[in-house]
C-alpha cells in the first residue's frame, strides 16, 4: 500500500501562491537609467544575495519546532553564502551521476533521507506604500522549497532551474522582515531531473526582491513576422498589466539610440496589442545579431512615469522546403551543449562566466547553443542576443535513470505527470520568448517518449506558435518539427542525409564527445554534414570539463570528479568531457573545433602559381572587409608578408585569387609554405580589430625538399675508428668520440654517448601501447585482459655485426608479441653507426598472424627510447605548436615550432596520452647551442614527455605524474586516432593501427643549433 503523497512529493501540484511566468523586463523611473538595461538601478529592486543564515538537516522532518516562526533564535546557526550549492559550502555529500538516479526508483516518492536546508534573511522594508506590490523572485532552487515569511507559509514551488515568484504583499510589512526558506534535496521533480551533472543542492541562483506599483506592467509579448521577401515585418506587440487602471502607454521602436518609429498603444481591460509593419529593418542573425530597442512609456495612477526598454530583433525561423530557414534562408549550425558549471560553485555561475563563455564560443567559430539540459540563467539569453548565437532552449527535465528499469517511458507516457511535464515547458516560453537567439524550444533530453511530450508541444505552440520545437526521444518526429539525433554514427547519417525526400530537417543534437584526449573525427562529420541539405549541423557535447577546483599543498590547482568524494555509484570521470577545461581554458579539441567549422574554407588550386580558391561559408555575412594576411616562409625564415582586403563575396560563394607574393623569389628558397590568415578588420563585441577567424596553409610544391645522402668525409684527426669488444653480456663500439653499448642478451641499445655525454640510455624498443585516453574506454579491457598489449615483450633472435669503412652495421633480430598471443612482429633493427657517431636506424617489422583471435586496433606501432633530459628544448618540423593526433591534426599547421619538455605535456584533468605532434620531418634536442637531430625518413609523428607512461596511468589527477631521471621519446610509424568512443563513432578505419607490416628510418647526430635546419635537409649514412 503507497504511503500518503508529501507535499515534495505530490505530482498533482505545481507550486503555491507562485505567480504565473512571464518575461524578464525591468522598470525604471526615467528614461536615462532605462536606456542602460542596467537592473540594479532600476525602480524596486533589490538583490539579496549574500551571507544568509542556514540549518543543514537530514530530513525535513529533523526541522527545529516553529521554525518558521519570525522569533525563532537563528543568532547561533551557520552563514551560508547565498547563491550557491550547500555541497560546495561543506553540507551534504557530493556525489555525481551520468544515467543513475541517487535515490530508488518508485515515483513520485523519494527517500525519508531526504537532505534539506533551511535559509534565513531579514529584511527591511520601509516605508511600505499602500500602492505597492512586493515580489519576491528565486532564480534557481534544487530542487524543491517552501517559502515563509514572518511566520506564515507565503509559498511553494519546484522546478530547480526556472525562477519561482511570490507576490509577498499581505505577509510584509513596515520595517524588518523575516524570510525563512526551507529547500529539499529530493522531490517529485528528480525524476524529472536526472541530467547528466553533480547532483547539488540549494539556492544556486540569485534571490531579488521587487517593489512595484500595484498596477504596473505583468508581461509583454514581442513577435516579428516577415513578408513573403523577408524584407518588411510586422512588429507585433501584445501585452497585459496587472489592473485595467492604465488606459494609455506609449511606445517606440530604436535603433542604436535612434527613434525609428512611434508605436501609440490603447490598453482595454488591462491589456494591449499592436502591429505595425517596418519596412527593410536589419535583421537578426547569429552573423549580425543587430538589435532594436522597444521602449515601453505610461504613467501610474500616483502621477509617476514608468519605461520598460526590451531588445528585440527581428528575424524569423521556420521549416520551409524542408528545411530549417531563418529570415528565409536555410542555416546551418555549428554548435555545442552548455551546462552552467563553474569550478568552485558548481553551478552557481556569475555574469563573467556567461560572457566569458559567450565570448570564447564566438571566439572560436561557434555559432549556436544547446541549453544543456535546462534553461540557463536570463543573463545568458541577453548575451546570446547581443553578441550572436542561436539558442535551443531546453526544458529542466530529463529522466534517463527510467532506461535501466526497462520501462524508458514510465512517467512519460503516464497523465497523472503531464501537469509537471507541462508545466516546464510553459514557464520557460513565457520567460524567454522575447530573445530573438532563442529559435526553438527543446522539451527535454533523453526522457523515453509519450504522451506527455505531446502535451507539451501542444501547450508550447499555443502560447509561441514562431519558433520550432525540438525533442531527440521522438524517433518518429511527431512531436518535433526536427528530426535530431544524437552520437550517430557516419554511416548512419549519411542514410539519413541521403533519405531526404518529404522527412523533416536534422541537426545531431549531441557528438564529438569531448571527454579528455579528444574528439577526433569531427572533420569527417563536417565534411558529411556539408554534403547533404537535410543535415543541419550539430552540437558537440559539450562545453565544460566538470571539475571540482582543489588546491593542493604546493598551491597547485587539480580537479576532482565522480568517486573522489567516496560517492557511490558514480560515473567517474565521465563528468570531465568538455572543450574548455574547468578554469574555462580552451582544450586541444576547441582549437581543433575552431579550424573544422571555419566560416571561410581556403582551397588551393595551383599552389606552384599560388592560386587559391576562397569560400564563404557564413549563411548571411559577406566577407568584405576581411582582413587576409599573407606570409611565406621557408622553414623559420620569413620570406615575405603582406595583407589585403577582401572583395565582397557574398554567403556561399567563393573567389578565386592569385596571391600576391613574389613567386619568383620564393622558387629560390627550399619547403617554402604559404600562410594565409582571416582576420577581424574592426574590433567586435567579442574580438578586437586583428582576431583570427581561420587560417591555412599550404606547400608550393616546386619547392619541396627531397632529403639528400651526403656521407662525411672521416676526419680521423678528430674520429678515430670504431673498435668492437664483446663479451658474454655486452657489444661496445666505440672511439675517441662517441660509446654505444648493446645488451647481447636483450639485443637492446643500452647507452648511447658522444664525447662523454649520454644522450640515449635505453631503446629504442618497439611498443604497441599508449596510455589509455578516455574515447579507449571501451577497448581497453580486451587491449589489456585478452590481448595484454600493455606488457608486449621483443625476444631476441640474433646480433650480428659488420665491420664497415667509416662506419659499423648492427643488425638484431627479434619477435615481439604479448602473453598466450600467437600473432606478433618478427623485426629486425638495422642499426649503422659512424665514426661520426651518427646513428641510423632502420626498423622493418613483418606482421605474424597465427590463429584467428587477432586484435582489430592496436594503439600504436612506435619506438620508445629513453633520453637525457637535460636536453631540455625540442624542436620540429611538423604541426604544430599544440598537440596533433592523425583524426585531429587541421588546426596544426606544419612549420618550424620550439617548446621545452613541460610544454610538450597536455594536462588532462584525468591524465592520459598526449603531446602528440603529428606529419613531422624531423626533431632536435637541445641544451645550450648543442642539439641532437632526429632526422625522419619519411614524416612520422612523435612525443616526448619527462614521465613514463606508466606513471602517466597511475596518475588520476593533474599534478600527480610522477617524473622520471630521463625523458621519454616515442616516435611513432602509426598512432591510431582519437575517435569519440567515450560516447560516439569509435576512431574511423583510416585512422586505426592493425597488425601490419611497418618500417621505421631514422638518424640521429650531433649538431650545431644553429644549423639545425641546414643539417635537416640530408642524412649522413646510406
Amino acid at each position: 500500500m503507497l504511503r500518503e503523497m508529501k507535499r515534495w512529493e505530490d505530482i498533482h501540484l505545481t507550486g503555491i501562491n507562485r505567480l504565473p511566468a512571464h518575461t524578464d523586463f525591468y522598470r525604471y523611473k526615467k528614461l536615462n537609467d532605462a536606456q542602460t538595461f542596467n537592473k540594479k538601478v532600476s525602480r524596486g529592486y533589490t538583490l539579496l544575495d549574500g551571507n544568509w543564515k542556514f540549518l543543514y538537516l537530514e530530513a525535513p522532518e529533523y526541522s527545529p519546532d516553529n521554525f518558521e516562526k519570525e522569533d525563532f533564535d537563528i543568532s547561533s546557526l551557520d552563514d551560508i553564502e547565498v547563491p550557491s550549492c550547500w555541497q560546495l559550502k561543506g553540507y551534504g555529500k557530493m556525489h555525481y551521476t551520468d544515467v543513475l538516479y541517487p535515490i530508488p526508483i518508485n515515483p513520485p516518492y523519494v527517500p525519508q533521507e531526504n537532505p534539506t536546508g533551511i535559509y534565513f534573511k531579514e529584511l527591511s522594508l520601509q516605508p511600505l506604500n499602500e500602492d505597492e506590490r512586493i515580489v519576491l523572485k528565486f532564480n534557481g532552487v534544487d530542487s524543491a522549497f517552501d517559502l515563509y515569511v514572518n511566520g506564515q507559509h507565503a509559498g511553494y514551488s519546484k522546478v530547480s532551474r526556472m525562477p519561482s515568484e511570490f507576490d509577498i504583499t499581505e505577509f510584509v510589512r513596515n520595517g524588518s522582515n523575516r524570510i525563512t526558506v526551507r529547500v529539499y534535496q529530493f522531490s517529485d521533480g528528480t525524476y524529472l531531473e536526472d541530467q547528466d551533472m553533480w547532483w547539488l543542492s540549494g539556492i544556486f541562483r540569485s534571490v531579488e526582491l521587487y517593489r512595484m506599483n500595484h498596477h504596473t506592467l505583468q508581461d509583454i509579448f514581442i513577435e516579428t513576422v516577415p513578408d513573403e521577401n523577408y524584407q518588411n515585418f510586422t512588429l507585433k506587440i501584445a501585452g497585459n498589466f496587472f489592473t485595467n487602471i492604465i488606459s494609455k502607454l506609449y511606445g517606440a521602436l530604436l535603433f542604436k539610440g535612434q527613434k525609428i518609429a512611434e508605436l501609440p498603444l490603447e490598453t482595454e481591460n488591462g491589456k494591449f496589442q499592436l502591429s505595425k509593419v517596418v519596412e527593410s529593418p536589419l535583421l537578426w542573425s547569429a552573423e549580425e545579431p543587430n538589435l532594436y530597442t522597444l521602449m515601453i512609456e505610461y504613467k501610474l495612477p500616483n502621477g509617476n512615469q514608468e519605461y520598460i526598454p526590451l531588445k528585440l530583433g527581428f528575424r524569423s525561423i521556420e521549416v520551409k522546403d524542408n528545411e530549417i530557414r531563418l529570415n528565409g534562408k536555410r542555416i546551418f549550425f555549428n554548435g555545442v551543449n552548455r551546462h552552467d558549471f563553474n569550478p568552485k560553485m558548481g553551478r552557481t555561475v556569475t555574469y563573467e562566466d556567461m560572457l566569458q563563455d559567450v565570448v570564447l564560443m564566438k571566439r572560436h567559430n561557434i555559432n549556436a547553443v544547446r541549453t544543456a539540459h535546462y534553461p540557463n540563467n536570463d543573463a545568458f539569453y541577453d548575451l546570446c542576443d547581443e553578441y550572436g548565437l542561436y539558442v535551443i532552449d531546453e526544458a529542466d527535465l530529463e529522466c534517463h535513470g527510467f532506461e535501466n528499469t526497462g520501462n524508458y517511458n514510465w512517467i512519460s507516457d503516464n497523465e497523472l505527470w503531464e501537469n509537471q511535464y507541462v508545466d516546464r515547458a510553459v514557464r520557460m516560453v513565457k520567460r524567454d520568448r522575447n530573445h530573438p537567439s532563442v529559435i526553438m524550444w527543446s522539451l527535454g533530453n533523453e526522457s523515453g517518449a509519450g504522451r506527455n511530450f505531446t502535451a507539451m508541444y501542444n501547450a508550447i505552440k499555443a502560447i509561441d506558435s514562431t519558433r520550432l520545437v525540438h525533442y531527440e526521444g521522438d524517433r518518429l518526429a511527431a512531436y518535433s518539427d526536427v528530426y535530431s539525433t544524437m552520437y550517430t554514427r557516419l554511416k548512419r547519417l549519411e542514410e539519413v542525409g541521403m533519405d531526404a525526400e518529404g522527412k523533416k530537417p536534422h541537426i545531431l543534437c549531441e557528438y564529438g564527445h569531448s571527454m579528455g584526449n579528444g574528439p577526433g573525427g569531427l572533420t569527417e562529420y563536417q565534411n558529411m554534414m556539408r554534403k547533404y541539405p537535410r543535415l543541419q549541423g550539430g552540437f558537440i557535447w559539450e562545453w565544460y570539463d566538470h571539475g571540482i577546483e582543489q588546491i593542493d599543498g604546493n598551491g597547485n590547482e587539480y580537479y576532482l570528479y565522480g568517486g573522489d568524494y567516496g560517492d557511490f555509484p558514480t560515473n567517474g570521470n565521465f563528468c570531465i568531457d568538455g572543450l574548455v577545461f574547468p578554469d574555462r581554458t580552451p582544450s586541444p579539441g576547441l582549437i581543433e573545433y575552431k579550424k573544422v567549422i571555419e566560416p571561410i574554407e581556403t582551397e588551393v588550386v595551383d599552389s606552384n602559381l599560388l592560386k587559391i580558391k576562397v569560400k564563404n561559408l557564413y549563411d548571411f555575412k559577406n566577407l568584405e572587409g576581411i582582413t587576409l594576411n599573407i606570409k611565406a616562409v621557408s622553414f623559420d625564415e620569413l620570406l615575405e608578408e603582406h595583407d589585403l582586403v577582401l572583395p565582397k563575396v557574398a554567403p556561399h560563394e567563393e573567389l578565386e585569387m592569385t596571391l600576391p607574393i613574389n613567386l619568383e623569389k620564393a622558387l629560390q628558397h627550399e619547403d617554402v609554405r604559404v600562410c594565409v590568415s582571416y582576420m577581424l578588420s574592426d574590433d567586435e563585441l567579442y574580438a578586437d580589430k586583428g582576431h583570427e577567424i581561420t587560417n591555412e596553409s599550404f606547400l608550393v610544391e616546386a619547392t619541396r625538399i627531397e632529403k639528400q645522402v651526403r656521407i662525411s668525409e672521416n676526419n680521423s684527426d678528430y674520429h678515430s675508428e670504431l673498435n668492437v669488444h664483446e663479451d658474454q653480456l655486452h657489444l661496445l663500439l666505440e672511439n675517441n668520440s662517441c660509446k654505444i653499448k648493446f645488451s647481447k642478451v636483450h639485443g637492446t641499445l643500452l647507452s648511447y654517448k658522444i664525447d662523454d655525454e649520454e644522450i640515449i640510455s635505453k631503446g629504442p624498443e618497439l611498443t604497441l601501447w599508449r596510455a589509455i585516453i578516455d574515447n579507449d574506454m571501451y577497448k581497453k579491457d580486451d587491449w589489456i585482459n585478452k590481448y595484454f598489449l600493455k606488457n608486449a615483450k621483443e625476444q631476441l633472435i640474433s646480433i650480428n655485426y659488420v665491420m664497415n669503412d667509416g662506419y659499423v652495421e648492427v643488425e638484431i633480430e627479434k619477435y615481439l608479441s604479448a602473453v598466450n598471443q600467437a600473432w606478433g612482429f618478427h623485426l629486425i633493427y638495422h642499426y649503422r653507426i659512424t665514426n661520426e657517431g651518427v646513428l641510423n636506424l632502420r626498423l622493418d617489422g613483418k606482421k605474424v598472424i597465427r590463429g584467428t583471435d587477432i586484435p582489430e586496433m592496436l594503439p600504436r606501432i612506435a619506438i620508445q627510447m629513453h633520453v637525457n633530459n637535460e636536453f631540455n628544448e625540442v624542436t620540429w618540423y611538423g604541426r604544430g605548436d599544440s598537440e596533433s593526433y592523425q583524426d585531429s591534426k587541421r588546426s596544426q599547421s606544419i612549420g618550424l615550432y620550439r617548446k621545452t619538455i613541460d610544454e610538450m605535456h597536455t594536462d588532462y584533468v584525468y591524465p592520459q596520452e598526449n603531446g602528440s605532434r603529428c606529419d613531422t620531418s624531423f626533431l632536435a634536442l637541445s641544451k645550450g647551442d648543442h642539439s641532437y637531430l632526429i632526422n625522419f625518413k619519411e614524416i612520422r609523428d612523435f612525443t616526448i614527455h619527462d614521465y613514463e607512461t606508466n606513471a602517466l596511468e597511475e596518475a588520476k589527477h593533474r599534478g600527480k605524474i610522477s617524473k622520471s631521471p630521463f625523458n621519454v621519446l616515442t616516435i611513432d610509424y602509426r598512432q591510431s586516432g582519437l575517435g569519440s568512443n567515450s560516447c560516439g563513432e569509435e576512431q574511423l578505419p583510416q585512422y586505426r593501427v592493425g597488425v601490419e607490416d611497418f618500417e621505421i628510418q631514422f638518424e640521429i647526430r650531433k649538431i650545431n643549433k644553429a644549423d639545425l635546419v641546414e643539417e635537416s635537409k640530408f642524412f649522413r649514412v646510406q
